[in-house]
C-alpha cells in the first residue's frame, strides 16, 4: 500500500502558524511520529506562535516534545489589513529558503488563515506536493477566499464533513485525492475524560480588543473572570465541555463545542456558512444586549446531544493511511476534473459551420420553392407554394416567403448569410436579372431579382438559372465534389443543365451555355415551349411525358389493369410512367423515345465537351439513365463510351445550388 517509492520514509513538513491551527496538526503529529518507519517529520513554527501578546504558543510545541526545525517571525505589527498583507509577504520571502533547506516530500497546511495561504503559494511555486486540511468549508469571511485559494493550490485534501468532500468535488478537485476523514481535533475531544476544572473554570479568554473593552467597564475585577492569553488545549477541552454556554464568533463555537453537546450562541455573520448542531443559536444582528440576553436564557445551561459532524474521532489513522497511499512517481501537476458542461455553441467551430446557413429559392414551372439550408446541405425547414402565372403576385409570394423564413430561422438558430435564388430562363448572375424564359414561366423576362429581395431582407442575393444551380449543387454537396469536369442534367417540367469545366461554372459570353434542354436531337420533332422545334425538353420533359399521356388518355390507351384516373383529376406525367411500369407497351414506347433524345443530347455534349461524369437529376432520372446508358454505347465515340452517367442522391439539387452560391461565396470559397 505504501506508494511513495523505493520504500523510502515519506518526509512530512507541518507548518503550524497558530495555536487554533496546532489544536488540529497536533494529533496528526503524533500519529506521524508514531510511525518513525513510514515517515520523518518536520516541524515549522511561525505567525502568532511566537508573539508574546498571544502567549509565546510555540512552547506547548515544545512541551508536547516536538523538535522545531525552524522558526520563522512572520507577524508585522498591527491590527490593520495593511499588517495581514505585509506579514504575507514577509513569509513569502522568508519561506523558500527554509522549504530548499528541508526539501519535503508533502507539506501539511491548515485551515484558512493568511499564514497558511503564504505556505501553500510557497510550496506550490517550488513543486512540493502539499495536503491541506480542513478545505471545501464555509464560513462567510474572507477566509472562506482563503480557504479556497489553498485548496487550488494543494493536491491533497483532508475534509471534515460531507459537505465539505462535496464543495471540493465542485470546485473540480480530483476526487481520489480527497479524503473525508474528520477532524482531527476531535480524536481527542471524543476521547476526552472528566478532570478537576474547578481549577480553570474562572477565566475568560478573548482578542486584545476585547480584553481592553472588558477592563475599560471593570469586569476583570469580578472574582469569577480572569484575562489570560493563552489556554492550553487539554484545559480548553475541560472549559467547554462544562460552561452552560460558550459565546463568541469563534470556529471552535460551532465546531468543536459540539462535541459536548454544550449551548453556543455564535455571535455575527462570520461562521454563519458552517454547519452547525443544534446547540449553536445565531445572533446574527447582535445590535442590541437584549438580543444577547434573550438568547442567553434560552440557551444557558441546556444540555444538547453531542454532534458528531465534524468526526468521529478516527480521523488521524485514516489520514496517516492516506499519506502512506502518495505516490510520489506521479506527477505534480495537478488535475482538475471539471463537469460535464453545455457546450459553448458560439465558440465551436463545427456548430458555427452548421449554423450558418442561406435562404434558398427555387423558381420552378410548377412551384415556388424557399429554404433555409445549413453549411452541410441540410435543408433545416422548406416552403412550397404554387408558382403564380403573374409577375406582381411572383414578386409579392416571393418576398413574403423569404421575409417568413428568414424571421423563422432565427427560431431555428441559424444564420443567414445571403439569398441564392435559381430559376428558369436565362440569367445574367452578375446583375441578378432573368434575361428573358420560356412559355414555362409567364412574365419572365428583363426581371430584376436581386433588388427588390436584397432591399427587403437587407442581405445579399445571387441568383442564376436552375441547370446551373444543379451543378453547383452537384459540385459542392453531390457526386461532382472533387471532380474537374462533369456536366448535370435536370429533368423536371423542363430540361435544364450546368457545366462544370477545370471546377469552374461555365456560363458563356450571353449567360446562355449549359442550355442543355435545348439541344436538338431531331431535324422535325415536337414544338418546344422555347419556339423551335426537336429539343430535348420537347421529348423528355415532365411537360412533354404530360402531353402524350393526354393524348393516350383521349385515344382511351393509357389506363390498364391497376391504374384508375378519376374524372375530375388531371392526366399528368405520373400516369405515363405508371402506365410504362404496368406494361402499357405505348407508354413504355413514349418513356424509351423521351429517354433515347436524352440520350441523344448526352452524346452530343460528350462529343463536344468531354466531361468525365454526367449526373441526371431530377424526378424523371431515374426512368432515364438506363436508356440513356444504352445510347451511349450505340452512339457515342469509343473513347467516350466509359464516361459515367449516375442519378443524382441530392433530394432538392435547385435548392442546394442556390445555397451553395451563398454559402461558397461568402466563406471564401471559389464560385
Amino acid at each position: 500500500m505504501e506508494k511513495h517509492g523505493n520504500n523510502r520514509k515519506l518526509r512530512v513538513c507541518v507548518a503550524t502558524c497558530n495555536r487554533a491551527d496546532y489544536s488540529k496538526l497536533a494529533p496528526i503529529m503524533f500519529g506521524i511520529k508514531a510511525e518513525p518507519q513510514f515517515f520523518e517529520l518536520d516541524v515549522v513554527v511561525l505567525g502568532s506562535h511566537l508573539i508574546d501578546d498571544y502567549g509565546n504558543t510555540y512552547r506547548m510545541i515544545e512541551q508536547d516534545d516536538f523538535d522545531i526545525h525552524t522558526r520563522l517571525h512572520t507577524i508585522v505589527r498591527g491590527e490593520d489589513e495593511a499588517a495581514m498583507v505585509e506579514s504575507v509577504g514577509l513569509a513569502l520571502v522568508k519561506l523558500p529558503d527554509v522549504l530548499n533547506r528541508l526539501k519535503p516530500d508533502i507539506v501539511i497546511v491548515h485551515g484558512d488563515r493568511f499564514d497558511a495561504l503564504a505556505l501553500a503559494t510557497s510550496a506550490a511555486l517550488m513543486n512540493i506536493r502539499i495536503l491541506h486540511i480542513e478545505g471545501g468549508e464555509v464560513s462567510g469571511t474572507i477566509d472562506d477566499s482563503i480557504r479556497h485559494a489553498i485548496t487550488k493550490l494543494a493536491h491533497y485534501h483532508v475534509c471534515c464533513t460531507r459537505s465539505a468532500e462535496q464543495h471540493l468535488i465542485s470546485m473540480c478537485e480530483d476526487h481520489d485525492r480527497i479524503l473525508l476523514a474528520g477532524c482531527p481535533s476531535y480524536d481527542k475531544l471524543l476521547s476526552a475524560k472528566n478532570k478537576d476544572y474547578m481549577s480553570i473554570i474562572r477565566m475568560w479568554i478573548g482578542s486584545k480588543e476585547m480584553v481592553r473593552v472588558m477592563r475599560k467597564k471593570g469586569i476583570e475585577h469580578h472574582p469569577n473572570f480572569r484575562a489570560v492569553k493563552h489556554v492550553p488545549f487539554d484545559q480548553f477541552i475541560q472549559l467547554v465541555a462544562h460552561a452552560g454556554c460558550v459565546i463568541g464568533n469563534s470556529s471552535c463555537g460551532v465546531r468543536e463545542v459540539g462535541a459536548f453537546g454544550t449551548p453556543v450562541i455564535n455571535l455575527g455573520t462570520r461562521q454563519i456558512g458552517r454547519e452547525t448542531g443544534e446547540n449553536v443559536l445565531h445572533v446574527r444582528n447582535a445590535d442590541t444586549q437584549d438580543k444577547i440576553l434573550q438568547a442567553l436564557h434560552l440557551q444557558f445551561g441546556k444540555q444538547y446531544p453531542c454532534s458528531k459532524i465534524y468526526g468521529d474521532g478516527n480521523a488521524v489513522p485514516r489520514i496517516l493511511k492516506f499519506l502512506k497511499s502518495i505516490d510520489l512517481g506521479e506527477p505534480l501537476q495537478k488535475k482538475f476534473c471539471f463537469p460535464p458542461v453545455k457546450e459553448n455553441i458560439s465558440q465551436d467551430i463545427d456548430h458555427i459551420l452548421e449554423t450558418q446557413s442561406a435562404l434558398a429559392v427555387d423558381l420552378g414551372g410548377t412551384n415556388l420553392r424557399v429554404a433555409i439550408v445549413s453549411m452541410k446541405g441540410e435543408i433545416v425547414k422548406k416552403y412550397s407554394q404554387l408558382n403564380p402565372k403573374t409577375y406582381e403576385d411572383r414578386i409579392e409570394l416571393i418576398l413574403k416567403m423569404c421575409v417568413e423564413a428568414a424571421s423563422e430561422a432565427v427560431n431555428l438558430n441559424c444564420r443567414i448569410l445571403g439569398v441564392g435564388i435559381s430559376t428558369g430562363g436565362r440569367v445574367n448572375p452578375r446583375e441578378g436579372i432573368v434575361l428573358h424564359s420560356t412559355k414555362l414561366i409567364q412574365e419572365w423576362s428583363s426581371v430584376d431579382l436581386r433588388t427588390p429581395i436584397s432591399d427587403t431582407l437587407h442581405l445579399p442575393v445571387w441568383v442564376d438559372n436552375d441547370g446551373n444551380c444543379a451543378a453547383l449543387a452537384e459540385r459542392k454537396f453531390g457526386h461532382g465534389k472533387g471532380v474537374e469536369n462533369f456536366v448535370t442534367l435536370i429533368t423536371g417540367t423542363g430540361i435544364g443543365g450546368g457545366i462544370i469545366h477545370q471546377n469552374e461554372l461555365i456560363h458563356g459570353s450571353s449567360f446562355c451555355a449549359a442550355e442543355l434542354g435545348h439541344i436538338m436531337v431531331a431535324l422535325d420533332g415536337p414544338e418546344c415551349l422555347c419556339g423551335s422545334h426537336g429539343c430535348i425538353e420537347a421529348y423528355a420533359s415532365g411537360i412533354a411525358l404530360q402531353r402524350e399521356a393526354k393524348k393516350l388518355h383521349d385515344e382511351d390507351s393509357l389506363l390498364v389493369e391497376g391504374m384508375s384516373v378519376k374524372k375530375e383529376e388531371t392526366v399528368t406525367a405520373a400516369h405515363l410512367i405508371q402506365a410504362a411500369k404496368l406494361g402499357n407497351p405505348k407508354a413504355e414506347h413514349i418513356v424509351r423515345t423521351a429517354g433515347t433524345a436524352l440520350g441523344l443530347g448526352v452524346v452530343n455534349i460528350l462529343h463536344t465537351i468531354n466531361p468525365s461524369l454526367v449526373v441526371l437529376s431530377g424526378v424523371l432520372a431515374s426512368h432515364y439513365v438506363n436508356v440513356v446508358k444504352d445510347v451511349i454505347q450505340q452512339r457515342a465515340l469509343f473513347s467516350v463510351q466509359t464516361v459515367d452517367v449516375v442519378v443524382s442522391d441530392l433530394v432538392d439539387p435547385a435548392l442546394l445550388g442556390a445555397a451553395s452560391m451563398v454559402l461558397d461565396y461568402t466563406t471564401r470559397r471559389i464560385y
